[in-house]
């Protein structure tokens, strides 16, 4: 491709270097993909200073900072090399007025109600065992900042209070009948955000299926986010048609993160209540995170958690301090334990009495590093 170079290197490095790396390089400006065979790196303008600073003692990056520097045609631009040979976004003008005659979320968008309540003392705060939908009916409308969630996949995961296996049009019936619930309690400004993995076995593409009902209900498609996950190294057990291509299977390391916002882009909040540094923001909004996976899900009881990381960006970078943030399939408490961490209020809820005694742990645990007693 004439728009980046590109550097071929075979995949022998160790496990420790590759993972250590990736996200080393992403954040240098460099996209990276793996297969079994080799390691590709696409790149356009590269921080090499960060690369030099960080490469220490790991292989796979000293070398890609050595085939970077073997390359002589380049110039600089705020201290980060760019690459003459690339070619450069070409300018659109009219940007304003073009967007105006297409439309665009305006064609769909609903308007809902701009004045916002307050959640009732009681709800705040509070580890709650609950049907969400009966719950959140509980909540006044234009209430929440934020709702973070990761619905059950429908997967077949073995959760203790409830089946996660359905016929797809009752699993969607049930968890819309929640999320409309979700866009009534929502503050206008406010972020739904969904963390969601597609069913690939069965060819249903979820996370098509639940932006679409959002976009239906009126919501504004912000953007995507993907999680990479790392898992490259997974072993390959079905391959579909192997060496045909009639039917081949195939495979994701990723799942996606999908934000909506009602009524506005834009969210109002109290500067002195951002928390988020220069440096991650700078990082965060680029849409690929790489993020491992949960490595405690053991240890929690729960086989399909969200890891701590990816609800700390989310959060830091879509709210404010003080905040109200709303996980209606709270699971292990994830969410709401980093709500705590950041100083964000919290409504958990979730069906499982196991799983939300597990969360109301995991805040005590925050709330005695803050020695501060909220109420799980």
């Amino acid at each position: 491709m004439d728009e980046y170079r590109t550097l071929h290197f075979k995949n022998t490095y160790s496990d420790r270097d590759v993972s250590s790396a990736f996200p080393v390089l992403n954040d240098a400006g460099i996209e990276t993909q793996i297969d079994d065979v080799e390691i590709l790196l696409n790149f356009d303008t590269v921080d090499v200073k960060y690369l030099e600073k960080s490469k220490s003692d790991n292989l796979l990056l000293s070398n890609v900072l050595d085939e970077l520097l073997k390359i002589r045609s380049f110039s600089t631009s705020n201290g980060k090399t760019v690459f003459k040979t690339f070619n450069k976004e070409k300018k659109v003008t009219g940007k304003d007025e073009n967007k105006k005659k297409r439309l665009g979320y305006e064609y769909y968008k609903k308007e809902f109600s701009l004045y916002n309540n307050d959640v009732p003392s009681e709800f705040q705060n509070k580890i709650i065992c609950s049907d969400s939908l009966e719950l959140l009916k509980k909540l006044p409308d234009n209430c929440i900042d934020v709702m973070f969630t990761s619905p059950p996949y429908n997967f077949g995961i073995s959760y203790t209070s409830t089946d996660d296996v359905s016929v797809w049009q009752d699993y969607f019936d049930k968890l819309f009948a929640i999320f409309r619930e979700c866009i009534r309690v929502l503050k206008s400004g406010g972020r739904i955000i969904i963390n969601i993995q597609p069913m690939f076995s069965d060819y249903i593409p979820s996370h098509h299926v639940v932006s679409n009902f959002f976009l239906k209900e009126g919501l504004i498609w912000k953007g995507e986010i993907l999680w990479e996950k790392n898992n490259y190294n997974c072993k390959y057990c079905t391959w579909g048609s192997w060496l045909s291509p009639s039917s081949p299977y195939l495979k994701y390391s990723w799942e996606y993160v999908e934000i909506f916002c009602k009524n506005l882009l834009k969210k109002d909040g109290c500067k002195e209540n951002i928390d988020i540094t220069a440096d991650e923001f700078k990082k965060w909004v680029y849409g690929k995170w790489y993020i491992a996976p949960e490595r405690k899900m053991k240890e929690y009881h729960h086989d399909a958690m969200f890891p701590e990381e990816l609800a700390r960006r989310v959060l830091k970078l879509f709210s404010y301090k003080n905040d109200i943030v709303l996980d209606p399939f709270n699971g292990a408490g994830t969410t709401t334990k980093i709500a705590r961490e950041l100083d964000r209020r919290y409504i958990g809820i979730d069906i499982d009495e196991g799983y939300c005694e597990t969360a109301r742990k995991r805040l005590l645990e925050i709330n005695s590093l803050f020695n501060q007693g909220d109420e799980t």
